[in-house]
């Protein structure tokens, strides 16, 4: 879901995502924007947001799609993310990126806004961060982030960390490298001409394919993951899909929104090999409550071609709302 506009009262996401939950989603996420770049928009903070969804809800998992994590200092996103997944017993997915636009993100506020350089603190903040969440000592020394003798306490439940998705936009190839090193791919695929998404099973099947040889050439193997349930199918009904959560975003950057989702069952693609670590692959689109037929092959052919989430993305434009709890209420499966 959006943190603009009809999306940036707090209370009503946590309405959407109390009800998404009763219709047997399995995921909520929520974008995390501080200057959108497109006009004068209502903003919400994030993490209040999320604060409220969790609080909404006892099941599903939830999130940022994603956070700019070199826009944060990585003590003070330690402490967030720590104390929601301490909230919610465990439920918190962290999802990464660059930021979408960098003017708006970093250069508004003066910040560098080259993109090695973003990447760099991306890389250097989760790694940071994943030493906080460790409860170990953490003493680091990198181009852009200092860490020095710090111990975090307490811990995040999710051991040894909360789950990391880490935002791109496809055919980008550079971010499926730093994805690969974590838990999870959220790759944009959108339409050139008007932005829209445009997810399909053979686009999912190279970036499964991508993320595989990259996860192979570091020893890490990839799994279609846990969170693959029945149906939305991806989270409900009869079939296999993938899992199902709410509230995605426009097509951005290395740091995408969020959405709905479905999850598929481990061992059902025979492009992913249960006997790895998990890896979630991570696809956005846009289903009609009132196609139920339609949805469900589209769902469905995208989780047999290797995806493990589906997302149904929203935007912030008049309107949306009203589609995101139609959308919600028809379950993950209509």
């Amino acid at each position: 879901m959006p943190n603009l506009d009809e999306f940036a009262d707090p209370r009503r996401v946590a309405e959407l995502a109390r009800r998404a939950e009763e219709a047997g989603w399995d995921g909520f996420f929520v974008w995390d924007h501080v200057v959108f770049p497109y006009g004068t928009h209502e903003v919400a903070d994030p993490w209040v947001v999320l604060t409220a969804v969790a609080l909404a809800t006892e099941r599903i998992r939830f999130g940022p799609l994603v956070t700019a994590v070199a826009r944060r200092r990585p003590g003070t996103l330690a402490r967030q993310t720590t104390s929601l997944d301490r909230l919610s017993s465990g439920r918190l997915v962290f999802g990464a990126g660059l930021g979408f636009t960098l003017a708006a993100e970093f250069g508004t506020w003066g910040e560098p806004v080259a993109p090695k350089v973003v990447a760099r603190r991306l890389d250097e903040g989760l790694e940071v961060l994943a030493g906080l969440w460790s409860g170990q000592r953490v003493d680091f020394r990198g181009e852009q982030i200092t860490a020095l003798d710090v111990t975090f306490q307490p811990t995040p439940v999710q051991r040894p960390r909360p789950p990391v998705w880490i935002g791109c936009n496809w055919p980008a190839r550079r971010p499926l490298r730093r994805a690969a090193r974590w838990d999870g791919v959220v790759p944009m695929v959108v339409g050139p001409e008007d932005g829209s998404w445009n997810p399909t099973p053979a686009v999912v099947t190279e970036i499964v394919a991508a993320v595989r040889e990259q996860r192979t050439s570091t020893g890490a193997g990839i799994d279609s993951g846990p969170g693959i349930g029945p149906g939305i199918g991806p989270d409900h009904g009869p079939g296999r899909g993938p899992r199902a959560g709410s509230g995605m975003g426009p097509g951005i950057d290395p740091s995408a929104g969020p959405g709905i989702v479905p999850g598929t069952d481990p061992g059902t693609d025979p492009g992913l090999d249960p006997s790895t670590d998990t890896f979630d692959v991570v696809i956005t689109g846009r289903t009609r409550p009132d196609q139920p037929a339609e949805a469900r092959e589209t769902v469905e052919s995208i989780g047999a071609a290797g995806a493990t989430w589906w997302l149904e993305g929203f935007r912030p434009a008049p309107d949306e709302y009203a589609a995101a709890l139609r959308r919600i209420e028809a379950g993950p499966l209509p």
